[in-house]
């Protein structure tokens, strides 16, 4: 049975209230359940009730939405789950990523590719790029991001398996990565307004085949057994996701390409 130890981090839930702390011995919780004194919890298993508290071992989702402090919009866990999934990242997956922002996505990415895998991030704004490299310090489990403060223009090393492209303007980048990408690798990419999408489908199609557009909602029901309802807000719109795969030419003999 794995326990609570010190410097642990739980998950702390009361009513629909979330806060990821760290286990401090000399800190206590202080909420709208009251004090919780932190070393009452060493030695007890996580998903336990203490008070008005429940404690439970933070999942990704916990990080990516409670640890993570953001300066930037982050690619919500609706998305970021599904961006893994068509970027087909696996165990010792490579993946480069245009625009770390905050760091949210690039925590998930280190989690799924693994400590045989690597995430090479590039950001370019400076208090960006510092408020990311603690979020990755503080949250990611193995050394297998490589955090770069500049531009992605500028590698020329290694070749990867996927890449995101997560910036105002991807389209900047599109013959960067393509160089990067193995053969028939993926990239996918995320803008908030429908210009964006135009303006990158109108640029992708040389080098790029089996392009998609669509985006994600997440509705979320009340929990009440006796009225179950959808909650009254709803995240709607985050952003539009794009993927492609990289295509290259092929000519048989004495055949000509259209």
């Amino acid at each position: 049975m794995k326990t609570i130890g010190e410097n642990d981090l739980v998950l702390i839930v009361y009513k629909d209230k979330r806060y990821l702390k760290k286990v401090t011995l000399d800190k206590p919780f202080h909420g709208k359940g009251g004090i919780l004194t932190f070393s009452d919890l060493i030695g007890k298993s996580f998903g336990i009730r203490c008070g008005q508290y429940e404690i439970y071992e933070p999942t990704i989702e916990d990080i990516i939405m409670h640890g993570i402090r953001r300066e930037t919009q982050i690619v919500f866990p609706k998305d970021g789950f599904f961006v893994c999934f068509k970027l087909n990242l696996k165990h010792n997956s490579r993946v480069i990523e245009v625009g770390t922002g905050s760091g949210a996505l690039t925590f998930l990415f280190s989690h799924i590719v693994g400590p045989e895998g690597m995430v090479v991030s590039f950001e370019k704004e400076e208090r960006h790029y510092k408020n990311a490299k603690k979020n990755i310090e503080r949250f990611v489990e193995w050394g297998n991001v490589d955090l770069h403060h500049g531009d992605v223009m500028d590698y020329f090393n290694d070749e990867f398996d996927a890449a995101f492209i997560d910036v105002r303007e991807p389209w900047i980048y599109f013959d960067k990565v393509r160089s990067l990408l193995t053969e028939s690798g993926s990239l996918g990419m995320i803008v908030p307004t429908a210009n964006q999408v135009t303006e990158i489908l109108m640029r992708l199609k040389d080098g790029f085949g089996d392009i998609e557009v669509m985006e994600i909602m997440l509705r979320k029901y009340k929990t009440l057994a006796e009225r179950v309802r959808p909650e009254d807000r709803m995240v709607a719109h985050t952003g539009y996701l794009l993927f492609a795969r990289k295509l290259s030419e092929y000519q048989l003999a004495g055949d000509s390409l259209e």
